[in-house]
């Protein structure tokens, strides 16, 4: 049987378009093995959001080789998209595939006979179509994503995604409908919006729609247990989100916000269009409305012109804001976007320093949001897999609080169970299953 191994780097887009790559091969016939096995072909879907992914990208071409030196290797993704002669410089890369060709994938698999090497990357900048294969059940995962939206339209002076994935797509709303039937027939008790840039949903749909129209009408139509929203910009949350989801019965109390600099003149040549008083006034008017509420944030340190003051002012941003998380990613200089060109360049040990100190507010941060539930229940979808540090059933909550359950037996994977939260350890919360009679 023609074998084929699939592995994937970046975003959850990435994850569920590879997740639709390897449910097409199995309808075919394909046997998809683990990456680390031998295969005949392999697939590698890269990010290239920073130079340690395109690395990392590059190692995984390098293992696939090194396990079998004589199957075909296909190479597809952002990283594919932006540098091709990169990755065709590669041992045993016999095709790069550009973010436009990767749903093309499966019926390609088989043909690649011969010694030849194929390019196959396109102008993405044209593409106006949303991307097909999609999903009926994401194997071994309790949360199901869902892509809707793809490409970006925003152009952020640092970034190099809009190159790599084109102008902002969008799902259908009758088309997102019938998916979220679909995963949840299928099983799964949450699913997870995704997109490029999630909050510029609809704009490109004939028929007038948008975020918080889909959010409506999935909680309509769909007999779904937990909706949960992907990464927003601060700009995207409109009054009207926040009310739907203070009064949402299936929306999760959680949003992840790419705030990137908590400096307003960062802000600006980043080409944001917020400005930190604003972010922090939506962060209060979420917090007054839906108690509870996880609210997490990106944050880059090192973008050109960030002095100490810069810093300091982030810093203190973040110390004054109140947060759940924090995901902090030092400034990764990107060839083709305006800020790879910017003067006053932040050197790479000062910022991989200053994304150390953050990370350490924001490890206080989750610390003490998680511990806030001592003594609450809360409502926690138990996950397929263990804690692999405890061995106990582990799950999280609609707040996103990692949840350990050590009386918990594994048969609840996929359920969701009320949990009273007793202790800590470390940044997640122990707690114990409330058994009501009948």
């Amino acid at each position: 049987m023609f074998r084929v191994a699939v592995a994937t780097l970046g975003c959850k887009v990435n994850h569920y378009e590879s997740a639709g790559i390897v449910e097409e091969l199995e309808a075919q016939g394909v046997s998809v093995v683990p990456f680390t096995s031998p295969a005949d072909l392999y697939i590698v879907n890269t990010c290239t959001i920073t130079a340690k992914t395109d690395f990392q990208s590059r190692q995984l071409v390098r293992r696939a080789y090194k396990t079998n030196p004589r199957a075909a290797i296909i190479v597809t993704g952002c990283y594919a998209q932006i540098a091709p002669q990169e990755l065709a410089a590669l041992p045993g890369v016999r095709m790069i595939a550009g973010t436009e060709i990767k749903e093309k994938l499966p019926g390609i698999v088989r043909s690649l006979t011969g010694e030849g090497q194929r390019i196959d990357v396109g102008n993405i900048s044209l593409k106006r179509t949303f991307s097909g294969l999609p999903v009926t059940r994401l194997t071994g995962q309790t949360r199901a994503y869902l892509k809707i939206q793809d490409g970006c339209n925003a152009f952020c002076s640092y970034c190099i995604i809009p190159y790599a994935r084109g102008r902002s797509r969008s799902l259908p709303e009758e088309d997102v409908i019938r998916q979220v039937h679909i995963l949840t027939e299928a099983g799964h008790r949450e699913i997870v919006l995704t997109g490029i840039c999630l909050g510029a949903y609809g704009r490109d749909l004939p028929s007038p729609a948008n975020l918080l129209s889909l959010l409506r009408k999935t909680e309509h139509h769909a007999d779904l247990d937990r909706l949960r929203i992907s990464s927003l910009n601060p700009m995207d949350i409109s009054d009207d989100i926040i009310d739907h989801l203070q009064g949402s019965k299936i929306l999760c109390r959680h949003l992840h916000l790419s705030l990137q600099s908590g400096d307003d003149r960062i802000l600006g040549l980043m080409r944001r269009d917020y400005t930190t008083v604003q972010v922090a006034d939506l962060v209060s008017r979420l917090q007054a409305a839906i108690p509870g509420i996880a609210i997490g944030m990106d944050v880059i340190t090192g973008f050109p012109g960030e002095g100490e003051e810069e810093f300091q002012n982030t810093l203190r941003f973040i110390e004054n804001i109140r947060l759940a998380y924090l995901h902090v990613f030092p400034y990764s200089r990107r060839p083709g976007t305006a800020a790879s060109s910017f003067p006053d360049q932040v050197m790479k040990s000062v910022s991989k320093e200053r994304a150390a100190i953050l990370r350490g507010i924001g490890n206080q941060k989750r610390t003490t949001f998680n511990s806030g539930f001592a003594g609450k229940t809360l409502s926690v979808l138990v996950e397929g897999t263990t804690d692999k540090e405890t061995g106990w059933v582990k799950g999280f909550s609609d707040n996103y609080v990692p949840v350990l359950i050590p009386e918990g037996d594994p048969s609840l994977a996929n359920h969701i169970v009320p949990v009273t939260a007793d202790r800590m350890i470390k940044e997640k919360v122990v707690g114990r299953i409330i058994v009501t009679d009948g």
